[in-house]
């Protein structure tokens, strides 16, 4: 099971971790893991490399965790826009992935 963990400050978003993989499929042929990696890494290419937003990006196999001190109104859309991507891939494929809230990072 894939667990992505959202970081939570207050009521913002403040980064997130995603650790696992779906056991959908083979490697190479999981689509639910596949979903999921290209969404996240879009999410932390995006606030790095477009909105340029300092942030701690960590990766590892199967791990990739991003954090941020202070994220901007831009990043939040970001990460909130990943946190409903996965709630629903979590739902067309039951006990693959699991959303998790965790405090401040």
């Amino acid at each position: 099971m894939i667990n992505a963990t959202f970081f939570i400050d207050g009521e913002n978003l403040s980064g997130f971790s995603l650790e696992g993989h779906s056991g959908f499929d083979e490697e190479g042929r999981d689509i639910v893991c596949a979903a999921v990696s290209s969404a996240a890494y879009m999410a932390a290419n995006t606030v790095t490399d477009v909105i340029k937003e300092k942030a701690s990006v960590k990766e590892s196999d199967g791990k990739l965790e991003l954090k941020l001190a202070r994220p901007s109104q831009a990043v939040q859309a970001v990460l909130r826009g990943l946190e409903i991507h996965l709630r629903n891939i979590s739902e067309q494929y039951p006990g693959k992935v699991k959303v998790i809230y965790g405090g401040v990072q």
